[in-house]
């Protein structure tokens, strides 16, 4: 069941989030997140964008969202999207289950501009955003250190 974000998923999403944190490069986050952080962020997003939950048996599989992608007025229009999974669960199909309603979401939001920010290298993330038309747009190399070392960081762009 996919579902909006409640208070009560920050724990869960927390988790699954501090997974990625802690372990990848996926996240240039370098510190856990509590949940009373995440519930901040799940409230500041939800105020315009979506934050979607994938629910099985009363468990938080994984999330998507989208946030603003830059501060500025004349950016209202573009997101930067996001989906994680709890690592057992990637390749069954539910990020993409997940990504698909966030983006009918963001379309029925007149959103114009979706932009996934992809840490490299990251084939199964790549190939989701280009399975959903997202567009290659550039790559910054060496953007970010983690886990002792430099990082790129690849851009993809879907326009509506």
């Amino acid at each position: 069941m996919i579902r909006n974000a409640t208070y009560k998923d920050a724990a869960a999403i927390a988790e699954i989030y501090n997974y990625y944190v802690l372990n990848t490069v996926v996240t240039f986050e370098e510190a856990p997140v509590s949940p009373d952080e995440m519930q901040r962020r799940i409230t500041d997003v939800q105020i315009r964008f979506p934050w979607l939950v994938f629910e099985e048996n009363g468990l938080i599989i994984g999330y998507a969202y989208a946030g603003p992608w830059k501060p500025r007025s004349a950016y209202r229009n573009s997101v930067e999207s996001s989906v994680y999974l709890q690592p057992t669960h990637i390749g069954k199909g539910i990020g993409r289950i997940l990504y698909s309603k966030l983006i009918n979401e963001l379309r029925d939001l007149n959103i114009h501009a979706v932009i996934g920010g992809i840490a490299q290298p990251n084939e199964t993330s790549i190939k989701l955003h280009e399975n959903f038309g997202f567009k290659k747009i550039g790559l910054f190399s060496e953007v970010g250190w983690k886990l002792g070392r430099w990082v790129d960081v690849g851009y993809w762009e879907l326009i509506f």
